[in-house]
């Protein structure tokens, strides 16, 4: 009896010991293969450190290398809270030097990780302020900070990027892959307290810093472009305003601007409005500006000749139930007058002629019905309805620049065809991408034009729109030294009700110099100038003075500077 029960003991011990030992050997199991990578994980977390090296980020350069955005070498303040001893003191300290919240800089250093950032990028004060409290576990990194040396200069072309140099906006984000490179490592491995073990070789993977962005862009043009769109902008109290300098033979854009603007270095306080580029996002009707189509479509087609008279109605011409005027009262004009003097009335009756499937062909060909395919983020496409959906009216209206809508971007392509000859371009801000050694990495070639008009034609308007300015309603667009064309515009905005508002008007002039070898196309966008608002005295003065100085700055422009 006892015997069985002592036999019973002992075996009931023996499964307890085997339960017991293949539950060990069945956790091991576990621990050693099944969860091997995530324990493998945590150890190497525990004796190694990994600090991520910063790429610095490419340049941007304008079109003879001078520098319009680079990276500067800052220091950045950093943590292991693992090796910091009070941390409550410390905090304290910490904030003070890098003007933060104490709570803010206690919750990080009681953070159980080998590294945390406490702040980025920080000036050389609060650097200098942070090495002279010698604090354990707290240390300085070089990192790399956005620089823009000329603070709003090409702010909407340029964009932006953020504290870990992403790009945000612009050209920044558009060539990001380029310009960003690849991040680095430091490892370095540390004992059981944290300790860095020296003897160890620390592991160091260098960043692949980013390439260079050279711009069609001049940084003189840029600077003449936006000093008198400012100066106009503000003496006409206008909403906004746009301004493109392009060569009308290749498309580089040398010159891109909107008003309002803001500081690339100090972005975080921008306005809303100041964020949109104007010159590719903002479509209007054009008005006059819009009458070099008309007039290149009835020259082309041969529906009338410049000599030919159209009688102006003293200013006033009803159609059916709608009243056309002019600005001013006009009685007999040859054609050529008519576009130079700006005649609605004249226009419309030019028009006539060609009709309506004509003055759609022409209104696509000069790349109003597409985006120009511009290399900058956020173009639009403006609301131009197809033929189909015209109305009876609608040829009371096209041909003087309503019922259409144009950017900007579109305007300055179109009067380029004019001064190149007949060729719609296409607008490019990028030259190529270069590495820091300077070898290209990849081009932009100017592509294949498409023929809007025949040379014929662009020879004739060139000369209708040299009259525009000589004794047009241009005059004001009169180039120092140099011989011009163009047009003027001065159109009413449509408000919400659907309705042409009397006392909200887009000024606008689109012209190119010099008139037999044209460098320049521009053009030129006042949105809501008061009280002052024709075209030929809000934008005109703006075209004459940028392309004056830009055209005497090209004829004597310096040898490219190189970059370092």
């Amino acid at each position: 009896m006892h015997s069985g029960i002592l036999r019973f003991r002992h075996f009931a011990i023996l499964f307890f010991f085997l339960a017991v030992l293949l539950f060990l050997i069945t956790r091991l199991i576990f621990i050693q293969i099944i969860d091997f990578p995530f324990y493998s994980a945590a150890a190497k977390d525990q004796h190694t450190v990994s600090i991520p090296l910063e790429p610095k980020r490419g340049a941007i350069l304008d079109r003879n290398m001078r520098v319009l955005a680079v990276n500067l070498n800052v220091d950045s303040i950093f943590a292991n809270p693992r090796e910091v001893i009070d941390k409550v003191r410390a905090s304290g300290s910490i904030a003070s030097c890098l003007k933060l919240k104490e709570e803010l800089v206690l919750e990080r250093l009681n953070r159980d990780k080998g590294f945390v950032w406490l702040k980025r990028k920080v000036t050389p004060e609060e650097s200098s302020a942070i090495k002279a409290l010698k604090l354990k576990g707290v240390d300085v990194i070089k990192e790399s900070k956005r620089f823009y040396p000329n603070g709003r200069l090409a702010c909407h072309v340029l964009g932006t990027a953020d504290i870990d140099n992403n790009g945000m906006e612009g050209l920044e984000l558009l060539h990001d892959r380029y310009l960003k490179g690849a991040q680095g490592w430091l490892v370095s491995t540390q004992d059981g307290k944290r300790r860095k073990v020296a003897s160890y070789q620390r592991e160091y993977i260098p960043p692949k810093n980013g390439a260079n962005l050279v711009l069609t862009l001049d940084e003189v043009i840029q600077h003449i472009a936006e000093q008198e769109l400012e100066a106009a902008y503000n003496k006409h109290n206008a909403r906004g305003a746009s301004i493109i300098v392009m060569d009308p033979k290749t498309g580089d854009i040398l010159a891109m601007a909107s008003l309002p603007n803001y500081d690339l270095n100090n972005f975080k306080n921008r306005s809303v409005d100041s964020l949109k580029n104007r010159a590719v996002c903002d479509f209007f009707e054009p008005g006059s500006v819009f009458k070099i189509v008309t007039a290149s479509a009835l020259l082309e087609e041969g529906a009338v000749r410049l000599d030919d008279k159209f009688f102006c109605e003293n200013g006033s011409y009803k159609v059916g139930r709608r009243t056309i005027h002019d600005h001013r009262p006009h009685g007999v004009l040859t054609f050529q007058e008519v576009i130079e003097k700006s005649s609605n009335i004249g226009t419309i009756k030019a028009a006539s002629r060609i009709g309506a499937d004509k003055m759609y062909k022409y209104l696509t060909r000069f790349g109003f019905r597409t985006k120009t395919s511009i290399d900058l983020p956020g173009e639009v496409l403006g609301m131009n309805r197809d033929i189909s959906k015209w109305t009876r009216t609608s040829m009371l209206a096209v041909p003087m620049g309503q019922e259409v809508t144009a950017t900007t971007i579109q305007l300055v392509r179109a009067i380029s065809a004019i001064a190149n000859g007949g060729l719609l371009v296409r607008p490019k801000t990028i030259k190529e991408i270069v590495d820091s050694r300077g070898e290209v990495i990849k081009s932009f070639p100017t592509l294949p034009p498409q023929r809007a008009i025949s040379q014929v034609t662009a020879a004739k308007m060139k000369a209708v729109l040299a009259g525009a300015v000589c004794s047009g309603t241009g005059a004001k667009a009169k180039v120092d030294g140099f011989t011009a064309g163009g047009k003027t515009g001065t159109a009413q905005k449509v408000e919400s009700a659907g309705i042409y508002s009397h006392n909200k008007f887009i000024a606008s002039f689109i012209g190119f110099a010099p008139l037999e070898d044209p460098r320049l196309a521009i053009a030129v966008c006042v949105d809501e100038p008061h009280p002052v608002y024709y075209g030929g005295d809000v934008a005109a003065p703006v075209f004459s003075r940028v392309a004056s100085a830009a055209l005497k700055y090209m004829n004597s422009k310096e040898p490219a500077l190189e970059l370092r």
